[in-house]
């Protein structure tokens, strides 16, 4: 599934070619793209077009751009879910586009986004906004701003921020992850938690500070939550400098490329091969009904040990003699 990076370069593609732009037809091609669309709320291409979108804003892995008539277009991009920029006269031969909207830039003239998915389990839906719980401004649109940028979608409401947010605030994080007995790559995985982090960019960030996936959050340090979270950061700024990991087709960028990313990966998907530090070769493990990946020297598994209890130490020690005459059998 595409992570904080590959949806942050999606973001960025479309950015320039969507802001100020208004919509002047909407094609429906797969109405199961438009289940996270509320019918009641009104027909998803009626109250689209002739809106103008204001901007493209990230948070996470979810994307959304902000109508003028203060609802927003909300993308998701699930497991295989594409937004691709196209000319109006592009042949539109692609058998797994779901949805097209049809643009008129003031600058660019006119363009057409395609929302093409594959397996379907990405959606596009028109959502209303409603004020960010902080008060701070609700997502990353770069140097895009306007009334609508302290406001979110209600469906991206619950999604915490991102490391990358400059909302984020570093001792909320630390405080929270050392309250908690969870395992510390469950919670690197929690949307609700933090997000834009998925699998790929937490073994990522636990091999770099050689940390084991395991590891309950109770256990670490201030310093080594700290780590963690520089090592998250810095694999996220790396992916977006090489425009995020595609392993197949399936990810792309607005254009139809892909990223780069995935050379430059040192544990995940590295399963059988030598730890780039010792040598030790990558073992890959069950985990959360997916794939963890790490170094079985480096990333070992540090739990502190604990005093056993008084009713424990009763019953494992041996009675004192007393002396005297045995009793009888």
């Amino acid at each position: 599934m595409p992570e904080l990076p590959e949806v942050e370069v999606v973001r960025a593609g479309l950015a320039p070619a969507v802001s100020g732009a208004r919509i002047m037809g909407v094609d429906v091609l797969d109405a199961r793209s438009l289940k996270r669309h509320d019918a009641a709320s009104g027909d998803f291409e009626a109250r689209l077009t002739g809106e103008r979108i204001e901007a493209a804003v990230r948070r996470g892995k979810f994307l959304w751009m902000p109508l003028a008539g203060g609802d927003a277009l909300v993308g998701h991009l699930g497991m295989s879910g594409q937004l691709l920029l196209r000319t109006p006269d592009h042949p539109g031969d692609d058998r797994h586009a779901r949805v097209r909207l049809h643009l008129e830039h003031p600058d660019h003239g006119e363009l057409r986004v395609d929302f093409v998915d594959q397996r379907i389990f990405g959606s596009m839906a028109v959502d209303r906004m409603v004020p960010t719980a902080d008060g701070e401004i609700a997502g990353f649109s770069a140097d895009v701003t306007g009334p609508w940028a302290r406001s979110i979608p209600s469906q991206v409401a619950h999604i915490a921020r991102d490391p990358l947010d400059p909302a984020f605030r570093d001792d909320r994080f630390s405080a929270a992850v050392r309250r908690r007995t969870s395992a510390v790559k469950r919670l690197l995985l929690d949307q609700a938690f933090v997000s834009g982090i998925g699998n790929i960019y937490a073994d990522e960030a636990l091999w770099a500070v050689r940390m084991h996936g395991e590891q309950p959050g109770d256990t670490l340090s201030v310093r080594r939550v700290r780590e963690l979270l520089a090592a998250v950061r810095n694999v996220l700024q790396k992916a977006l400098a090489e425009g995020g990991t595609s392993f197949d087709a399936q990810y792309v960028n607005v254009n139809g490329a892909s990223g780069y990313f995935a050379h430059s990966l040192n544990a995940y998907g590295q399963a059988g091969r030598p730890c780039p530090r010792c040598g030790t070769p990558i073992v890959r493990e069950a985990f959360m009904n997916r794939s963890s990946h790490r170094c079985p020297r480096c990333q070992r598994l540090r739990l502190p040990r604990r005093a056993p209890s008084p009713a424990t130490v009763a019953a494992t020690s041996t009675p004192a003699r007393t002396g005297g005459t045995p009793a009888p059998r």
